[in-house]
């Protein structure tokens, strides 16, 4: 049930290109440069640290030959640099830098740019960056990445709420957690395997190399990975442990004690994998947001896998659940639900970075989507509340039918009166109310499998909610993709005086971006360079893209400017505005070969 809206998900967050978080923030020569003598490195530099391949650099001189450089390495020992060395015979025209580094979070990114020497060439080589990804390599990739969510959260979860809830028979979630585990393993080792093609774009078949795969075991996402196994020897043995001690009736208390402080270490021990490899362990505050990671995924463990765990032993549980147990998880999802409010608020301010990224970057609008979900599960959680305390509140007479209450002696003048109970839902039909044994049995039927059917629906809007999460991992962070957005400078590297950045939409594709740059934004000539990203804030490619200024006050206009493609971005070398004031500012995107669409920008020009 959980594994069908998580596959939909796949399925849809698929769709878009390969999502990368670490922005490129300059580089040295810096894109479309002219330089009168060769340059001894080409560095670049990024908004995080990152990884390097063998393969992270590749110059093509004017010819598209490929240039022996030397081995990848970095800049003054910064981490968040590369730096590859270049043969000092570099003859004059211009050279193509493809380059492609792995993000601290794991995901990889490339990109390519280009500079001249002495002067540009009349043709130059393509601007080819390698392989992006391979679509068999990236769908299973994803499919494993889901598969581990949802079985931590399944194992994490199951085993919380065994020992938390502490059910009468915890044999009925015994299969959940095998199925986990192995879930779990078998998802882990094809993360292992596909990591090497996954971090070069190449087909699964290279997972079968050896070599690569000894490389992927030197580098932080390989070894965590590999932790990620080695952590799941103990677990099994703690379940299997756990499994004896729950059949010997708990033998004291210090012993279960022990028991669940074992448990908590191994919870944050696999947790502390996946916060390594993501968001967390990259930008600013990590070991804060680490910590929040941790919880907020340990939180999510306990109330979406207890969900799971609920909804098995309400089904299971005869002829009735048991109330005490239903009450414990009740209280228990709710302490999850107080955590990951605050650490998702603190994940969420640290992602985003600023309130325009909330809706101008896909990072941001994934967010929200989540923050809708999440309160229609809060209000299906209000709602099995409601059933719980029906649950709880009733006679015992009723939520076990056949059991005959004990004969209490009462005072004399008759019982105390009884206090009134909370109103909760209608448990059966006014047709089918009765009186008596029949009466009850029919109630507490009906409260369970009201109960049931409410903790179902929060279970299939939980699993759209790791579903929506999981893509979320995926997609750059608000705050890189405005670094990315930043620092697309014109050619030479010259600050802008005037960026705009204009929202457009694609059609079922999604939303993109592009940003204009007008230098200096000021009357007289002018410089427009325009960078297009996708939906997922990465530089995209159209067939045409045309801009115009009109000044409506004076009637000024429409001034063409005369766009041309530099392979990466747009750019016009002089556009004359000849007076101040506040201008109309009109891009068109052609999208396709027959769609278009066009958006208006107000822009201040200053004398």
């Amino acid at each position: 049930m959980l594994l069908g809206p998580v596959l939909v998900l796949l399925l849809l967050g698929g769709a878009g290109p390969a999502s990368a978080h670490a922005a490129l923030t300059s580089t040295d020569p810096g894109d479309g440069t002219v330089l009168r003598r060769a340059p001894a490195h080409v560095t670049l530099t990024f908004s995080e640290s990152v990884g390097l391949r063998d393969d992270s650099f590749r110059v093509l001189d004017p010819g598209g030959h490929r240039v022996h450089t030397g081995e990848a390495g970095r800049a003054g020992g910064r981490a968040d640099t590369a730096r590859v060395a270049l043969p000092g015979e570099l003859g004059e025209g211009t050279y193509t830098v493809a380059w492609r580094v792995v993000s601290a979070d794991s995901h990889p990114v490339s990109g390519a740019f280009t500079f001249s020497v002495g002067r540009p060439s009349q043709t130059a080589a393509p601007v080819d960056t390698g392989p992006t990804e391979d679509p068999l390599t990236a769908g299973l990739h994803k499919t494993a990445r889901y598969l581990s969510y949802l079985a931590v959260a399944l194992l994490v979860g199951t085993a919380a709420f065994v020992a938390l809830c502490r059910p009468p028979d915890p044999a009925p979630l015994r299969r959940t957690l095998v199925a986990a585990w192995w879930t779990l393993l078998a998802a882990t080792v094809a993360l292992l395997a596909l990591r090497a093609p996954y971090e070069a774009g190449t087909g699964p078949s290279a997972a079968l190399d050896p070599a690569a795969l000894g490389d992927t075991l030197t580098t932080r996402p390989g070894v965590l990975l590999l932790v990620r196994l080695g952590l799941l020897v103990p677990v099994a043995l703690y379940l299997l442990h756990a499994a004896r001690t729950a059949r010997a009736d708990r033998r004291g208390g210090r012993r279960t004690a022990l028991t669940g402080a074992v448990g908590v270490v191994l919870a944050v021990g696999l947790a502390l994998t996946w916060a390594a490899a993501e968001h967390a362990s990259a930008g600013t505050q990590v070991p804060v947001a680490m910590t929040s990671s941790v919880l907020h995924l340990l939180a999510t463990a306990v109330w979406l896998g207890g969900l799971a765990a609920l909804l098995t032993t309400l089904r299971s549980a005869r002829p009735a659940p048991d109330a005490a147990t239903v009450a414990r998880f009740s209280r228990t999802a709710l302490t999850a639900v107080t955590v990951l409010v605050v650490t998702g608020v603190y994940q969420s301010w640290r992602g985003l970075g600023s309130w325009q990224a909330l809706t101008g970057t896909a990072y941001g609008r994934l967010l929200l989507a989540k923050v809708i979900l999440v309160a229609v599960l809060l209000a299906a959680a209000a709602v099995s509340r409601r059933w719980t305390a029906a649950l709880v509140t009733e006679p015992a007479a009723v939520r076990e039918p056949g059991r005959v209450p004990e004969r209490v002696p009462q005072p004399a003048g008759g019982p105390p009166p009884e206090a009134p109970r909370p109103e909760a839902p209608r448990a059966t039909h006014p047709s089918r109310a009765g009186t008596g044994t029949g009466a009850g049995t029919g109630t507490g039927s009906a409260l369970r499998r009201g109960l049931y059917r409410s903790v179902l629906v929060e279970a299939v809007v939980a699993a759209v909610v790791l579903g929506v999460t999981t893509v979320l991992t995926a997609t750059p962070p608000g705050r890189s993709a405005e670094e990315a957005a930043r620092a697309a400078v014109p050619a030479g590297g010259v600050l802008p005086a005037s960026v705009t950045t204009i929202p457009f939409e694609i059609g079922a594709s999604g939303r993109g971006t592009v940003q204009i740059t007008l230098d200096p934004g000021r009357t007289g000539d002018n410089a427009v360079q325009a960078v297009v990203f996708g939906p997922d804030g990465s530089l995209a490619a159209v067939p045409e893209l045309r801009l115009s200024f009109t000044l409506p006050d004076k009637q000024v206009g429409p001034i063409e400017a005369d766009l041309l493609d530099r392979g990466g971005y747009w750019s016009a070398n002089t556009v004359t505005l000849p007076l101040p004031g506040t201008w109309t500012m009109k891009v068109t995107v052609r999208v396709s070969e027959i769609d278009q669409v066009s958006e208006n920008r107000r822009i201040r020009v200053e004398r």
